[in-house]
């Protein structure tokens, strides 16, 4: 982490004009919740950052209500010396991310956004801390999965779809990357879809429902994410029907790549929850100390999609123990992961 450690304390690079000192900056990450792993592998990424830092990450979590998100970002910036402060955060859904924004906006802080944003809204758009805004090509992720349970299915069959909170550009990219795989292979019928809302709980009660309803005619389960593809596997569990259903995931989360390993699962897509968690507060930090002039960025770095990977049997080992690797922090290597912009 030599390049974040030993940046400079001008003000070269910050967004404000400002810039502090590396152990006044105060590094906050916030997720729905930790009982997902993906989202807590996205904190704990951030952790380990902090710690390379000698730093502090708050954890915050808001149970995936948006009111609670809002007012815990508003309490934060109320306290302390905002203009020393990074925040990596998950919008609940699109319509979260613009009052978060313009709330750290306000105060003179600085935050990066995953996931979930309007598509007409932008960080370059007289923001000037918002620093970035990342995600992932949904409709690349929920085609690859698609294609990978067809194939194992013989490109023949019934298959049932969970999908995510629907508010979110992720759920709805990722059914339509579903649909598009689905004209690509007219042997396989999709029976049926309900939103699960990412959630292990609901997946597992709509799955079963699913399955009193349809039985044997399942043949797989297209899940918008690993934690609900865990869901579903333990309802064809319950079922009797593990082993013969297929399921496929996205997250890449431990568990869901060990049921890969163990042949119980067929295919996740990677974004990597703990580069996500800890690339945000590098950015910030990087900023801040004025290693990384924001404002001087192309608009491909201020809002892309990052580079995703397919998991599968063949690589499943790989994916195993998620980790970072630190020089991926680096204020130089802060862009390396831009794959596309979007749109």
């Amino acid at each position: 982490m030599a390049a974040l450690a030993g940046c400079s304390a001008s003000a070269v690079g910050s967004t404000s004009g400002a810039a502090c000192a590396p152990e006044d900056i105060k590094l906050i990450g916030q997720v729905r919740n930790e009982t997902n792993p993906y989202e807590k592998s996205w904190l704990d990424g951030g952790q380990e950052l902090a710690e390379s830092l000698d730093l502090e990450q708050k954890r915050l979590t808001y149970a995936g209500e948006s009111p609670k998100q809002l007012e815990q970002i508003r309490q934060e910036l109320s306290t302390g010396n905002p203009e020393c402060m990074v925040l990596n955060v998950l919008p609940n859904s699109d319509s979260d991310t613009t009052p978060i924004v313009k709330a750290v906006e306000e105060a003179g802080a600085h935050v990066v956004t995953q996931w979930n944003k309007p598509a007409d809204v932008h960080p370059w758009d007289g923001y000037d801390s918002w620093i970035a805004h990342i995600t992932y090509d949904g409709v690349d992720s929920g085609y690859q999965i698609a294609k990978a349970m067809f194939e194992s299915m013989g490109g023949e069959g019934n298959v049932i779809a969970l999908q995510g909170i629907l508010a979110t550009a992720a759920a709805k990219d990722r059914f339509a990357g579903l649909e598009l795989a689905l004209e690509e292979y007219p042997g396989i019928t999709l029976l049926d879809q309900q939103a699960a809302d990412f959630d292990r709980t609901k997946a597992f009660d709509i799955t079963k429902t699913l399955l009193t309803k349809y039985g044997a005619d399942v043949g797989g389960v297209w899940a918008a994410n690993d934690d609900m593809a865990l869901g579903a596997l333990k309802a064809l569990d319950a079922a009797g029907l593990a082993g013969e259903v297929k399921v496929v995931g996205i997250d890449a989360v431990p568990e869901a790549v060990q049921a890969i390993e163990d042949g119980a699962i067929t295919a996740t897509v990677s974004s990597d929850g703990p580069w996500q968690g800890g690339i945000g507060l590098a950015m910030g930090y990087c900023a801040l100390t004025g290693e990384l002039d924001v404002t001087a960025q192309p608009n491909k770095n201020r809002e892309f999609f990052a580079k995703q990977f397919l998991v599968t049997e063949d690589n499943a080992a790989d994916y195993l123990t998620p980790s970072i690797d630190l020089a991926d922090f680096d204020c130089a290597n802060v862009f390396n992961r831009v794959d596309k912009a979007l749109g």
